[in-house]
């Protein structure tokens, strides 16, 4: 048996049982499509239907505060879920840290400025009139974009061209369909199947903004507990890391 298929197993007989209830998943918008390849394989592997909510982490923090009635959130940062296991809306010990997220700088096909020969420089060209961003009030992608624009001096620069969409996801609709000339968005999101037949990218070095060290867990009062922690551990393994490796999301290094 293969080592996909044993998981399966081990995951199926995890959540024996338990299938009828589907798990809702609070996840960050920048999982949009990582985490939905994910979870279609969790399904056909176990039978259990996974519901995923994408948005803003800081937009998803408020709910589960307010008592949403979801089983897992995966944050696009460290501080959300630390917040609401410290305050008791989520199990503690389930937090793990999934992936590290990366920024890059986007612009479409029919652009005729280069990112990978201007890189930061290219927010600054006069064709650049609007730049998107997630916004940095509750989105972490937004406030990975707002420091590196300061790491390279441009903060003030290109204030007036900035953008705000109200997650990552949406920062990325923006400017893929040319309400913007260019954008900073996830990487996870430029490698979608979408993104990289429409337009090209820069990778912004990871030393201009803070890590983007994300992280899950299960919520404290999840009727779905067990099932919950089989799709986080599926998530985490091996052949998950692949799956998000592939939509540019890198993996940990081990504690």
């Amino acid at each position: 048996m293969s080592r996909l298929g044993l998981l399966c197993l081990i995951i199926s007989v995890a959540v024996s049982g338990m299938a009828a209830e589907p798990i809702k998943v609070a996840a960050a918008a920048d999982l949009n499509y990582a985490l939905t390849d994910l979870a279609a394989h969790f399904e056909k592997a176990t039978g259990t239907k996974v519901l995923l909510s994408f948005g803003a982490s800081g937009n998803l923090y408020s709910q589960l505060q307010n008592g949403a009635p979801f089983d897992l959130f995966f944050s696009a940062d460290e501080d959300y879920p630390k917040k609401l296991a410290a305050s008791g809306v989520m199990d503690s010990a389930t937090l793990r840290t999934y992936a590290i997220g990366h920024l890059v700088l986007w612009v479409p096909n029919s652009s005729a400025l280069d990112p990978g020969r201007l890189q930061m420089n290219l927010l600054t060209e006069p064709s650049v009139s609007k730049i998107s961003i997630a916004n940095p009030q509750h989105a972490p992608y937004g406030r990975a974009a707002m420091a590196a624009l300061e790491h390279y001096g441009l903060k003030d620069k290109v204030a007036g061209k900035l953008v705000f969409g109200e997650n990552v996801s949406h920062a990325a609709q923006f400017v893929q369909s040319g309400n913007a000339q260019a954008g900073l968005i996830a990487l996870s999101l430029a490698n979608s199947p979408a993104m990289i037949s429409s337009g090209k990218y820069w990778e912004v070095p990871a030393e201009s903004y803070p890590e983007m060290r994300q992280v899950a867990g299960v919520v404290a009062a999840s009727q779905q507990k067990r099932a919950a922690q089989a799709f986080l551990d599926y998530v985490l393994s091996a052949e998950g890391a692949a799956t998000l490796r592939k939509f540019g999301l890198g993996t940990p290094a081990k504690p």
